[in-house]
């Protein structure tokens, strides 16, 4: 049975399919800059969800993640390549095909590295990413 925050080996995570790593990391990902919002800002919650679409959109993961290629390891690297290599069955509406497969990619590395329990890999690599 899952119980929250559970970690998983290596083995484990690289047998789910790299669509569904992306489903998870989607919201972690969702979470991460819905935290981030709440703690350092005062606005309404039109606002912040506003801010929170603005940044978890495609089109910004995609931005994102071509910053932090070059210092993705060997390990998330091949995980980044599977997501956005694999075939997938919806597409973004706002979005071109290209974005919508580096974003899938993206949210995979989060979803592989949530489920190894690798949190502070995920803050390093959205702190980079949002230091340019």
């Amino acid at each position: 049975m899952f119980n929250f925050g559970d970690t998983f080996d290596k083995n484990r995570i690289n047998s789910i399919n790299p669509i569904v790593l992306a489903f998870v990391g989607d919201a972690v990902y969702s979470l991460y800059i819905r935290s981030e919002l709440a703690v350092d800002n005062d606005s309404k919650t039109g606002v912040l969800n506003k801010l929170a679409t603005s940044k978890v959109k495609a089109t910004a993961q995609a931005d994102l993640i071509e910053r932090i290629l070059p210092i993705l390891s060997e390990e998330e690297s091949a995980v980044f390549k599977r997501a956005r290599n694999a075939k997938k069955h919806a597409k973004s509406k706002s979005a071109s095909v290209a974005e919508y497969n580096l974003s899938t990619g993206f949210e995979a590395v989060l979803g592989y590295l949530y489920l190894s329990g690798n949190l502070d890999r995920i803050n390093y690599l959205l702190k980079k990413g949002n230091e340019q």
